[in-house]
């Protein structure tokens, strides 16, 4: 059955970097759209107040917001997760939540491999010694101050091996690694082609995290299991902060019992000034802005689904539907 919807809203524009992207196609699913930039909680109501439709990225759409606009047919998360919103209430209210799944599979997987060369390389500490002067005053033509390590040949550890991990494992192999992936984290089976989640922690030299954050895997990765992996490992986290102890990871590091982290998310984000990871004592740490996912071409195809999204609950095939 087609739907006849009129008003749509953007709640958080400017988090999905519009400037370079083409919104066309979204913008005519309707005949009418308002574009916020940003939405805090004060300014919600009136946002949604006549809006049928709803664009969010992270803005919060919780039961109470959702029963005070009885107006509101379809949710459209700009992202794969959908915390942001009260599924339950929105389903017990007939509002259909869409996400967006598998639109930066390339961008991630290019960032989490962006992470581990600089990890292996020494890339940023190197940088930085050749523009202090360290480079200047040294006596022979190169620095040879921290340890590098060539990948090929190493064994790549994959948690959640789904379009983001299969990609990963992909590059890995083109760089000579051998793949390990791990089973199900706390699961008693485990598959053909799959590996105890204990013994690819044992035997990784990179381990690379590329699953959702659920109640079981909240840090995942801890203390006890940052003691089985190898000194000589790095760890990469491309998925989310949650899934990490950061406090054990900052002590890990300092301590020299993990060579290297490289990390595109945090637990809270954007994060206090004074979170544990971004203190200045740290080796061997990297830390992004969560940008894995923000190449042009990943959000230019994250804005395409979303206006799929919305066609298709237009003509009353609703896909990417998750309440």
């Amino acid at each position: 059955m087609v739907v006849a919807l009129r008003q749509g809203v953007i709640l958080d524009a400017d988090s999905l970097g519009p400037a370079d992207l083409d919104l066309s196609g979204l913008l005519n699913s309707l005949p009418h759209w308002h574009c916020f930039d940003s939405t805090t909680p004060a300014q919600l109501s009136a946002h949604i107040a006549d809006a049928e439709v709803v664009v969010t990225n992270k803005v919060v759409l919780n039961a109470d917001t959702l029963r005070r606009h009885p107006q509101l047919k379809l949710i459209c998360v700009a992202a794969t997760g959908t915390n942001n919103v009260d599924l339950a209430a929105a389903r017990a209210q007939g509002i259909t939540v869409c996400n967006v799944v598998n639109y930066g599979p390339r961008s991630v997987a290019q960032h989490a491999l962006m992470l581990m060369l600089n990890l292996a390389t020494r890339a940023p500490d190197y940088s930085r010694s050749a523009t202090n002067g360290r480079w200047s005053q040294s006596p022979f033509f190169c620095l040879l101050d921290h340890p590098i390590v060539e990948l090929a040949g190493k064994t790549l550890g994959i948690v959640g091996y789904g379009v983001l991990g299969q990609q990963v494992a992909q590059l890995g192999s083109a760089l000579g690694m051998n793949t390990m992936i791990s089973a199900r984290p706390g699961s008693d089976t485990v598959p053909a082609g799959r590996h105890p989640f204990d013994d690819v922690l044992a035997q990784a030299d990179v381990l690379s995290l590329h699953c959702p954050l659920t109640e079981t895997n909240h840090q995942l990765i801890n203390a006890r299991r940052l003691a089985r992996m190898k000194p000589s490992a790095f760890l990469i986290n491309c998925a989310r902060g949650g899934l990490i102890d950061e406090l054990a990871l900052a002590e890990a590091l300092r301590q020299g019992r993990l060579a290297g982290a490289g990390l595109d998310v945090l637990s809270q984000e954007p994060p206090p000034a004074d979170h544990p990871l971004l203190a200045s004592d740290i080796p061997n740490l990297i830390i992004t802005p969560h940008t894995a996912w923000a190449s042009r071409e990943a959000r230019q195809n994250l804005i395409d689904i979303l206006a799929d999204n919305v066609r298709a609950y237009l003509a009353g095939q609703a896909i990417n539907q998750v309440g």
